[in-house]
């Protein structure tokens, strides 16, 4: 009788760990009624993802099968005791043994060795001031080495996404442990939220990076005001295209440092990127070859439009781009690709070419990348910001390939997003040196 009961009872919490290319990954299930049957929502603590809905939870038999098309991912379990589920997880083409245990860990600690720790040897400020053409504000911290205004200073500028000040991502900080290596060598940072996070108001509806780019230059003029004279701008992905769209227009702008910035056209980027990470999931290569026709036959389909698809029109035709990608994968690739092509923002920055401002830029540029990058692929992009540079006479520019890392510059061991969180190295030393160096040597 107490077997029945407790057989019948898989509400609640159920932890494990995924070995994942050599790392463990720890997730948690937590299992609630819903009606007459059931809901679960998953957390990846390592990954900093809490509560993430999943789809249809089904209980029958003492065995636990989770099924969400949105993440392309199924778990089937069978309970072999009151506390333990043995099963598999599957997701992006693997099949990996799963045991899940009643109940949640005690948490364990991210190992984050370059997080900064207090006392800080530099001053910080949080700031805030606005946009001069729009009016939304912005918030950030300004980090300075000492008062005086007479020392090189950047704005930070984020990748694509809505992202806090710390550029934060998979339980790491870039962009602060950044600003903390540079106000020890001397340099100052102003790191913003982006529109809508943290302290920045959210702005007019379907912004740009165009838009974007307005909040940073307004950045620049705020460091101006303040004194400041050696101003600069570090962008990271999508904040290194919108670094040149601001030292085009804003004579303040005295340098910039792009860190995996693109360099060639935004629509052939995004068909490497999406190539790679295709891969990445364990698609073959003939898959991946028809996706990407399909891709760029919907991108140019969008690009000659003067009006965006309907919600039905993109449908269809993502559906039939998709359409040879096995089980759940297709449509998990279906949601995260649709809005490129339905927002303001994605119509923007797939015809985005960053020659048209990169070849105007005269000013002492720093473009650095990974050769594990699978976003902005290193070889095809620095070449691409080398023959804009080349094209415009900029004769104060250096491109450096860093081997061995990934997006975010950390030292990686294949380069897939889904390794960010498992790697406790933030950004490389070389990359935090290469920085500064570069910086503090402009005459």
């Amino acid at each position: 009788m107490a077997h029945t009961v407790w057989a019948q009872e898989i509400t609640g919490s159920w932890s494990g760990e995924l070995a994942v290319q050599g790392t463990r990954l720890p997730l948690i299930f937590n299992i609630s009624r819903e009606g007459d049957g059931y809901k679960t929502t998953m957390d990846s603590p390592r990954q900093g993802a809490k509560g993430i809905p999943l789809g249809e939870t089904r209980f029958e038999n003492g065995e636990l099968t989770i099924n969400s098309p949105a993440q392309a991912l199924k778990y089937t379990g069978k309970l072999k005791d009151e506390n333990t589920l043995e099963g598999t997880f599957s997701q992006g083409g693997m099949n990996l043994p799963f045991i899940l245990q009643r109940g949640i860990p005690a948490a364990a600690e991210l190992k984050r060795p370059q997080m900064p720790k207090p006392p800080y040897p530099y001053n910080t400020e949080d700031v805030t001031f606005r946009n001069e053409k729009e009016g939304n504000l912005l918030a950030g911290t300004l980090t300075a080495p000492g008062k005086s205004k007479d020392i090189p200073i950047v704005v930070m500028i984020t990748g694509s996404g809505a992202q806090n000040r710390d550029s934060e991502l998979a339980g790491h900080k870039p962009f602060w442990v950044i600003a903390d290596h540079l106000a020890k060598q001397g340099i100052g940072t102003l790191r913003l939220d982006d529109r809508g996070v943290g302290g920045s108001e959210r702005g007019k509806a379907g912004p740009t990076s165009a838009d974007f780019a307005g909040d940073i230059s307004s950045a620049v003029n705020f460091l101006a005001e303040r004194g400041y004279t050696r101003i600069g701008l570090m962008g990271h992905s999508e904040g290194g295209m919108i670094a040149p769209m601001v030292g085009t227009t804003n004579n303040k702008v005295k340098f910039m440092v792009l860190l995996a910035g693109p360099g060639i056209p935004l629509d052939r980027n995004m068909d490497l990127q999406l190539s790679n990470l295709y891969r990445a999931t364990g698609l073959s290569e003939e898959v991946v070859n028809g996706l990407s026709q399909g891709f760029n036959r919907l991108i140019r389909e969008v690009n000659e439009r003067e009006t965006p698809h309907t919600d039905q029109e993109l449908r269809a035709e993502l559906s039939t781009v998709f359409s040879g990608v096995p089980g759940n994968l297709g449509n998990a690739f279906m949601n995260e690709i649709g809005p490129l092509f339905s927002s303001p923002w994605g119509r923007y920055f797939l015809r985005f070419k960053p020659e048209e401002y990169l070849s105007k830029i005269k000013v002492p540029l720093l473009a650095l990348n990974g050769s594990k990058d699978m976003n902005v692929p290193a070889k095809e992009n620095l070449e691409g910001i080398r023959m804009s540079l080349e094209k415009g006479g900029n004769k104060h520019f250096e491109v450096v390939e860093f081997e061995g890392l990934n997006h975010l510059f950390q030292t990686a061991k294949t380069g897939s997003p889904a390794e960010y969180s498992l790697l406790e190295e933030t950004i490389s030393p070389k990359v935090l040196e290469k920085i500064s160096t570069w910086v503090l040597n402009l005459k």
